[in-house]
């Protein structure tokens, strides 16, 4: 690289001969293309609230990466049905998303590449328990000596794989701290240092819905994994989540005061380079079945503060 490509020349008092192929090889490693360092983590933080938040979860290694010191990249994005706008991708500003299509620079000519977040399926909303066995393993391997103090309240497979995650548990201690630990296999990590950085980190208006950790990755050709968590009050008994600006609504796992969902996306065209897919919205309903919560029309994820 050159040095109008932003790489300045090692200072002339100073004998650094590897200088420029050290910071060529960083640069390479936290650059877009690399799947970890690009992984999208969504926090619905609309544009107004993101300086409040000044603690951000390890979730996605570069672009976010941290103890809880990092600050939050947020974009708007509209609704298809021109209502309200949210700013729930954490994307890198004037990027369209923080996650690289597996079939990124392979494109047909004939095929043109979409970034519209709406022309997407839901291929697969549909998630599985995970064994007891398993869910012990993964609670050890991700809060170590503290995993005898929680226990599990969700613990599901996702219906897709990404390259580091294939489902998730959460937990929840006797103070009623909850902690969510990504899984592999029978291996469990947090994006969250410390694990329990995710309580009373970001509730929607009315205190209704709190959002944990959410992820999008790439999980094969052509197919991307949302991957998301959460804690709702003692008044829901029914949770959803929609996707973009579609309409359908589609169950989610609940247990002990904690909610999951996931799903497998499918662009219906090829997508952008930096495709973020559609933003998952949730939806509350109380006992009698009425909505009391639309996380659409909750003024915290509109972009009129």
């Amino acid at each position: 690289m050159s040095d109008e490509q932003g790489i300045p020349a090692a200072p002339s008092d100073r004998d650094l001969p590897d200088h420029r192929r050290i910071r060529e090889e960083l640069l390479m490693k936290i650059g877009p293309e690399t799947d970890r360092a690009t992984l999208r983590h969504r926090w619905g933080v609309p544009l107004g609230v993101a300086a409040g938040v000044t603690a951000v979860s390890t979730a996605a290694v570069v672009i976010l990466g941290g103890t809880g010191e990092a600050k939050p990249k947020v974009a708007d994005r509209a609704l298809s049905d021109g209502g309200t706008t949210s700013a729930a991708a954490a994307a890198e500003p004037g990027a369209a998303g923080g996650s690289t299509s597996s079939g990124a620079g392979s494109t047909p000519s004939s095929a043109q590449p979409s970034a519209d977040p709406d022309a997407f399926s839901i291929t697969g909303p549909a998630t599985t328990p995970i064994e007891a066995g398993s869910v012990a393993r993964i609670l050890s391997s991700c809060l170590g000596p503290d995993a005898s103090r929680y226990h599990a309240v969700v613990a599901v497979r996702t219906p897709i794989a990404s390259k580091s995650a294939d489902g998730v548990v959460v937990a929840v201690d006797s103070a009623h701290q909850y902690v969510q630990c990504q899984t592999k296999g029978d291996k469990g990590s947090s994006l969250d240092s410390p694990p329990t950085f995710i309580n009373n980190r970001l509730w929607g208006t009315g205190e209704v819905i709190e959002y944990f950790d959410s992820t999008f990755e790439p999980a094969g050709k052509g197919k991307y994994l949302t991957l998301g968590a959460g804690h709702y009050s003692s008044d829901v008994t029914k949770i959803t989540v929609s996707y973009g600006g579609h309409s359908t609504e589609y169950p989610v796992f609940m247990a002990g005061g904690a909610f999951v969902y996931a799903a497998a996306v499918s662009p219906d065209k090829p997508p952008v380079k930096h495709y973020s897919g559609p933003i998952p919205y949730i939806h509350a309903y109380n006992a009698s079945g009425k909505e009391i919560y639309d996380q659409t029309k909750d003024p915290k994820f509109t972009s009129k503060q």
